[in-house]
């Protein structure tokens, strides 16, 4: 049995920490096998500067680990990474257990996915993960129909997810939290980057990183809408606009978090708590073999529960 490499760095409980089985993966998903072969280390692999290799794995991995038989993205939007975006959820979930003898699960715990996006993908896993509610909000219209449908093809979560439409493009909460309704989390995976250009310049250096300067795969249409990729002032404004909006819905959540890519932009964030008084801040890091990350965490309970 050839697995793929180990991920040491990741949640313990990550499904996909040991590595991936493509001999499995393949039995069960057959159209992964077009894409599967030796890499450089003669491990088993694909080619991640092709989208469509991408894409295959991606079904497979949903379909193996969470039984999610429907998932796919509409071309040109964001093709997330499955283990990475899981191991939010599972952080997510040792934060919800703090004080508290296990990890919650069931429907009895609501969290908001702060752009849910095409791929829907923070609630396709946690729900499936873990038995959680969400509603996702989503901006763009496109985007949330796709959610929408995806949430609707896989009947073991359809009734757990939401997609609500987010009519004010600068607003992380108002016109999508409703009056008197309460959360357990938030979350949101913030677009990195400041500018059209700035973006554009990353998703190059991230494909010749790949090796997709020798593919002859045709990649025009891979890596993400632009309010994906970037939006005005980047990710630092975005969660700096979120943390101040989230002082309005203090009451309605148990805790607020976000990803944050650049750790050179915590001492602003922080700052940023501090003035808008939260009882409770702290920053997870997270890691995915060389890539780093974390979550930063925050509330305005005096006591969080």
């Amino acid at each position: 049995m050839i697995r793929g490499p180990a991920k040491e760095t990741m949640h313990p409980r990550n499904r996909f920490r040991e590595g991936y089985d493509f001999e499995r993966l393949i039995r069960s998903s057959p159209a992964l096998g077009a894409f599967v072969r030796p890499n450089a280390y003669r491990d088993e692999s694909i080619d991640y500067a092709d989208p469509f290799a991408v894409k295959a794995l991606n079904r497979a991995l949903l379909k193996d680990a969470y039984g999610l038989a429907t998932w796919d993205v509409p071309g040109g939007y964001l093709c997330p990474p499955i283990p990475g975006r899981s191991d939010y959820l599972h952080y997510l979930a040792d934060l919800l257990a703090e004080g508290g003898s296990k990890i919650p699960r069931g429907r009895a715990v609501l969290a908001l996915d702060i752009g849910v996006g095409a791929n829907c993908i923070y609630p396709l896993i946690g729900a499936s993960e873990y038995g959680w509610r969400f509603v996702g909000s989503e901006v763009d219209p496109a985007a949330l129909g796709w959610a929408k449908k995806l949430a609707a093809s896989n009947p073991s979560v359809a009734d757990l997810i939401e997609c609500r439409r987010q009519a004010f493009a600068m607003e992380c909460f108002k016109g999508v939290v409703e009056t008197g309704e309460v959360f357990d989390v938030s979350m949101s995976n913030p677009p990195f980057h400041a500018s059209a250009a700035e973006a554009k310049a990353a998703t190059q250096r991230k494909r010749r990183n790949l090796g997709a300067a020798k593919s002859s795969v045709n990649l025009r249409n891979f890596g993400g809408q632009a309010r994906e990729l970037w939006c005005p002032g980047g990710e630092l404004a975005f969660v700096l606009r979120m943390i101040a909006q989230s002082l309005e819905v203090r009451e309605q959540f148990r805790w607020f978090t976000t990803m944050v890519s650049r750790s050179a932009h915590l001492p602003r964030l922080h700052r940023a708590l501090r003035e808008v008084k939260a009882t409770g801040v702290k920053t997870i890091d997270m890691a995915q073999g060389q890539k780093q990350s974390r979550i930063l965490v925050w509330t305005f309970m005096e006591a969080p529960r």
